[in-house]
């Protein structure tokens, strides 16, 4: 039998461990999950805690969230606020990010998966046009969980509130149970993530535009809870929502983000950074002598700017470019939307560096908003002056992809995922839209075996 001290013991250490939090009138599942696990070592009670206070124990860790989580869950769980994200939120994100063409959303809490294919069903047929990319990403410490999630295969109870037009256009019936669609399933990816540590990777400052997280916070820790609110809200764009659980409230004014309603229905947005105000212009001194030359641009300067378009802060990093670096302008202006300055600069910086691969690449994004086939030409001039380049290749896998040339896609991919490996980090950065080589290399992993499969 496990004793008060012990119980006491455990909880503190799960606190610690996984920053959850314990009624104190339910402690006989708690008591019971000790006991199974300190046998399951052939430890007493005093023992594994001991152990598990003593050193790292992540798989130790792993089975305690499976064996204590609460997993309830099930597609479009309370629908208003997939009313309100379909029909308010999505619409706006998609005017704002017509440069990117990319929608990142962020299932905190995911369980087996239900939440996180729910957002991807939700914003897949909202895209304008095929060639947008929507990436969901769901997270979990419950491994079991996450396996399940990952299968993608569901009980008609998991669909109970799901309506049949959905059903029948994103799962399909195998038997007794529903698969969802391959599109949706390549659309989202699973992590293991204990929300009680930081990981900078998955919390990367302003990555995503929608982040749900749904009646987690009132398990943990005040502490923890308040920590991960602090990271989701540095986690979404200027503009992005915050969804949480209709038992979580982070009142009235809560730091970052702006509290909004849509009948009753309550969420959040992240407040858009107010622009600098400029300085007042100096009164003119007396005229003396003729100024000194300008000063030249700081080393540094373009480097600042690569660091402000990682972070997606496109107009900031603009401002601080001059005229000469084009390419990077280039980018900038296509990432803001303005694409007919983007193609003008790009043929600029043809015109005086002649046949340049990078540039044709720009003009390739720019193209695929307008004309496919003038995209894929640019992007196939701009790998055979760089046959290193694995940025057009990936484009061009995408496009064929979309377009039903599967064995074409699956040439292209297949180069791009050799390369993808050794490709310039800059590149990277100028044209991953937001995407970091490992992200890149999984979607064309995925896009790889897609067209395998319908090959």
């Amino acid at each position: 039998m496990i004793g008060a001290l012990s119980l006491t013991r455990f909880r503190e250490l799960l606190q610690r461990r996984l920053g959850w939090t314990f009624a104190d009138n339910d402690p006989g599942q708690t008591a019971a999950v000790l006991a199974a696990r300190a046998k399951a070592h052939g430890l007493t009670d005093r023992e594994y805690l001991d152990r598990l206070a003593g050193r790292r124990w992540t798989a130790e860790v792993a089975e305690l969230a499976q064996a204590l989580s609460i997993t309830e869950t099930y597609f479009f769980r309370h629908d208003d606020q997939f009313r309100v994200l379909r029909d308010t939120v999505l619409p706006e994100l998609l005017r704002k990010r017509a440069g990117q063409r990319v929608l990142r959303l962020f299932s905190v809490g995911c369980s087996s998966g239900e939440e996180a294919y729910s957002l991807a069903i939700t914003a897949w047929p909202a895209r304008p046009t095929p060639d947008w990319i929507i990436s969901v990403v769901g997270v979990d410490a419950n491994r079991e969980m996450l396996h399940r999630a990952r299968a993608a295969t569901y009980s008609a109870w998991s669909l109970r509130d799901t309506p049949e037009e959905v059903r029948r256009r994103w799962f399909r019936e195998t038997g007794d149970e529903f698969q969802v669609h391959p599109d949706i399933v390549a659309t989202v990816r699973f992590a293991e993530h204990n929300v009680a540590g930081d990981d900078p990777q998955l919390w990367h400052p302003a990555r995503y535009e929608v982040i749900f997280c749904r009646n987690l916070l009132m398990y943990l820790t005040g502490e923890v809870a308040d920590a991960l609110v602090r990271r989701m809200t540095r986690a979404l764009t200027d503009g992005g929502y915050l969804f949480l659980g209709h038992t979580d409230s982070l009142g009235s004014h809560p730091k970052g983000l702006e509290l909004c309603h849509d009948g009753g229905t309550v969420y959040y947005r992240r407040q858009t950074a107010a622009p600098p105000v400029p300085a007042p212009e100096p009164e003119p001194a007396p005229a003396r002598e003729p100024p000194p030359d300008p000063p030249a641009p700081a080393a540094g300067t373009r480097s600042r700017a690569i660091g402000l378009l990682r972070d997606d802060r496109f107009a900031e990093a603009l401002d601080l470019l001059g005229p000469d670096d084009m390419l990077l302008r280039g980018v900038l202006l296509a990432q803001l939307g303005r694409v007919a300055e983007a193609r003008a600069t790009a043929h600029r910086l043809i015109d005086v560096a002649g046949p340049h691969a990078d540039a044709h690449h720009l003009l390739g994004v720019c193209h695929e908003l307008d004309c496919a086939d003038r995209a894929s030409g640019q992007y196939r001039l701009a790998a055979y002056l760089d046959p290193e380049f694995a940025m057009p290749r990936l484009r061009m896998g995408l496009l064929a992809r979309r377009h039903g040339d599967h064995r074409g896609a699956a040439a292209h991919l297949a180069s791009a995922l050799e390369l993808l490996p050794h490709e310039d980090e800059e590149r990277v950065v100028l044209f991953g839209g937001g995407f970091g080589r490992l992200t890149l290399t999984t979607l064309c992993r995925t896009e790889l075996e897609a067209c395998e499969v319908r090959g």
